[in-house]
């Protein structure tokens, strides 16, 4: 069938080599008036038929798209089936998501950052030289991470600004709007320009919090590690070198784990060519649940418990009998123990004071396991480290921020990359049926 009735292949002449709308289709499995949402939004050219009667598309661009939905699971975390309207759902690619970033290993518990071992590169490097690893696939060893002075001027004035009380997430999140504000550049979405910003919102994110014990002089300078500027806004504690390693290791460890959600959420502001500044900000507003990146704190409240009870006992019966779960256990991409969590508790036990905060730790996982095999994750570990630090609940949340940002902007980067607005669902609707008449007005 020709193009002549807008939806066979096309018909002669010069759009011979191209197919037209129902072909495409075809080879897409999708609906035409999904076919035209894809031009709409950018992710596949069409050109007219003379006088109007149809559509034509190049077969070459409608394989590259049907492609980039079924090429198999991306190493992110290689999950998620292709629904039957397209590349990876209605939506042509929400469903499914490539990226180069992270993979993990559900059956192992083995997780990588762009091909290497995730906890061999903790053992290895500091936070700064795994970051570049993410970002460019290159390490330098010794890599500093320093504020811009207009940016992190108007950072830590947003900071202050906030009430007294107000912990270091709500001023994290201030600080990344008012940096970005500051940042006259940060509509430049050009790989290079993304990583000067992020090299510099990374460290502008700490060094715009005051110092854990109130005094300026208590800040270390800034070409100090990230590790030890962080340890300072998290502690009064002068920390050991075996404590700043964890802390460090845990920078690490959290860099990624594929698409959580608060990345899923920077990519889809990236998606929408959202500056890195306010990407950074979408990934912030997802952690701020229960469920996500105050999973850590509630960890941290539990262990101090244990530690005031004498044992884990009383305390499990407690959350079980509320119907809770106990925090800091289990994880739905892990069968088996959490890699993080492995190399952190064994980091920690090298840590003078973290035994009683560890003991607990054991304590709780060892009584649960006699109803439930479940593993301690990695918010269990982030937990002994604030309660044997004597830091805030919240630090644990902290740490991930800063760690995880440096995965959000790789994550941001390749969405760049991509065709614009991609993920973008598509809904179904759930609402009375249509047309109704307007109500009339009462009297």
């Amino acid at each position: 069938m020709t193009e002549g009735t807008a939806d066979g292949t096309a018909g002669g002449g010069q759009a011979a080599e191209r197919i037209g709308t129902r072909e495409a289709a075809r080879r897409l499995g999708v609906k035409p008036e999904t076919l035209y949402a894809y031009v709409s939004r950018g992710l596949l050219g069409s050109r007219r038929l003379p006088g109007g009667r149809g559509s034509t598309f190049d077969p070459a661009e409608v394989a590259a798209l049907a492609a980039r939905g079924r090429s198999g699971p991306g190493p992110a975390e290689g999950a998620g089936a292709e629904g039957a309207d397209g590349p990876g759902g209605p939506d042509g690619g929400w469903g499914r998501i490539r990226s180069g970033v992270t993979r993990i290993d559900t059956a192992t518990g083995a997780y990588a950052f762009r091909g290497v071992d995730a906890v061999a590169l903790a053992e290895s490097y500091a936070y700064e030289e795994a970051a570049e690893w993410l970002w460019t696939g290159r390490v330098l060893p010794g890599t500093r991470f320093t504020a811009p002075p207009a940016p992190l001027a108007a950072a830590r004035a947003a900071a202050a600004a906030l009430p007294a009380d107000s912990g270091v997430m709500d001023r994290m999140r201030v600080a990344v709007i008012a940096a970005g504000c500051a940042d006259p550049l940060r509509f430049d979405l050009a790989p290079e320009a993304v990583l000067g910003s992020a090299r510099g919102l990374i460290p502008t994110l700490v060094d715009a919090l005051p110092p854990a014990g109130g005094a300026a002089g208590d800040v270390p300078d800034a070409g100090e590690p990230i590790a030890r500027r962080l340890w300072a806004r998290l502690t009064r504690r002068e920390p050991g070198p075996a404590a700043l390693r964890v802390l460090d290791t845990a920078l690490v460890l959290l860099l990624d784990h594929g698409l959580a959600a608060s990345t899923l959420a920077v990519r889809v502001a990236a998606s929408a060519r959202a500056h890195p500044y306010a990407a950074v900000s979408a990934g912030l507003g997802a952690l701020d649940g229960p469920l996500h990146g105050q999973a850590s704190a509630l960890a941290h409240r539990m262990l101090g418990e244990v530690l005031d009870r004498g044992g884990a006992g009383p305390v499990v019966a407690e959350y079980l009998r509320a119907g809770q779960r106990v925090p800091g256990l289990g994880h739905r991409l892990y069968p088996g123990e959490d890699p993080r969590a492995r190399l952190l508790f064994e980091r920690l036990a090298e840590v003078p004071g973290a035994a009683d905060a560890l003991a607990a730790a054991r304590d709780t996982v060892g009584t649960v396991a006699r109803h439930q095999p479940l593993h301690a994750n990695v918010d269990l570990a982030l937990a002994v480290l604030s309660v044997a630090s004597g830091m805030p609940a919240e630090a644990g949340e902290a740490v991930f921020a800063v760690g995880r940002t440096a995965g959000w902007i790789a994550h941001a980067l390749e969405e760049y990359a991509e065709p614009p607005l991609r993920l973008r669902p598509t809904g179904t609707y759930a609402g009375p049926p249509p047309p109704r008449p307007l109500p009339r007005p009462a009297g």
